[in-house]
């Protein structure tokens, strides 16, 4: 199991599009990935569960990999917020 903590940078948290972008690229991987904000824990695959986050800019999430490729995944998303989702 890999876990890493990020602050979300880009202006607009993760609002509709950049979510789409974590959750295609959380997608790519056969890992379960999950994201955790405080106390709630949402599977990172899913729109509906990391839009109900309601993150905002400011505010750190840490990213959960378990499988095969877990730590490959953690870095690309890693990757992709540090980008600021190309906002």
């Amino acid at each position: 199991m890999v876990e890493k903590t990020i602050e979300i940078t880009n202006p607009s948290g993760l609002h509709a599009r950049p979510a789409a972008l974590f959750v295609q690229t959380a997608g790519k991987f056969t890992s379960n990935i999950w994201i955790k904000v405080g106390d709630k824990k949402v599977n990172a695959k899913s729109i509906m569960g990391l839009i109900s986050l309601a993150v905002s800019r400011g505010t750190e999430i840490t990213i959960i990999a378990d499988g095969e490729d877990e730590e490959l995944a953690v870095n690309e998303i890693l990757d992709l917020v540090t980008s600021g989702f190309g906002e």
